[in-house]
């Protein structure tokens, strides 16, 4: 489906004008997307492996979830969206944790030119692998790794081509977030 995106400027505002999905990289028109990342009480991240289809970095581990802010939706509608469409999971807005929005500006070679606002939440929910329903275009698997296995794959990416190695600065960023959260949720039980 070719929807709709509203185009930013380069700091990441409205312009009032949307372009067809199709167009936005290939043009390189700056938009929002939505990321969400999953995890769990016991610490563990959930991982989306990239479809093989996909035009960039398929197969490569990444984020629970993340796709294009349609037209006229804020970031947390379409991360609601994206997270029923891509793993079949229902979540709600007052779960969700905003932690930034992320600069992502890339060139690939073969034409695509990403220029990106990762608007990016984190969830903390115990749903089980079985619970979730992969988009087949979207999603070849999905697993769940401790923080400690996270960050080994991570230090090794540009060797084990586990995950998108351009993207260490993010991942670290995000992990720190979530053991924030999840020390935060410690202390309270302990309040």
């Amino acid at each position: 489906m070719d929807e709709l995106i509203d185009i930013v400027d380069k700091n990441g505002m409205p312009t009032g004008e949307s372009v067809l999905k199709s167009q936005i990289h290939k043009k390189g028109y700056f938009h929002h997307t939505a990321h969400l990342w999953i995890y769990n009480t016991k610490g563990e991240i959930l991982l989306q492996q990239r479809a093989a289809s996909k035009a960039i970095h398929p197969l490569l581990w990444d984020v629970s979830v993340a796709g294009h802010i349609d037209a006229g939706e804020t970031a947390e509608e379409g991360v609601i969206r994206e997270a029923k469409e891509e793993i079949g999971i229902t979540i709600h807005e007052k779960d969700l944790i905003k932690i930034g929005v992320f600069e992502c500006f890339q060139t690939y070679p073969h034409g695509i030119i990403d220029n990106e606002f990762h608007n990016t939440f984190i969830l903390k929910t115990d749903v089980g692998l079985a619970d979730l329903t992969p988009q087949k275009d979207e999603v070849e698997a999905l697993k769940f790794v401790t923080i400690d296995e996270f960050r080994h794959l991570l230090d090794f990416s540009h060797e084990n081509k586990h995950f998108v190695g351009t993207n260490k600065d993010y991942y670290l960023k995000v992990v720190d977030r979530i053991l924030k959260a999840l020390k935060q949720d410690n202390d309270n039980l302990k309040d």
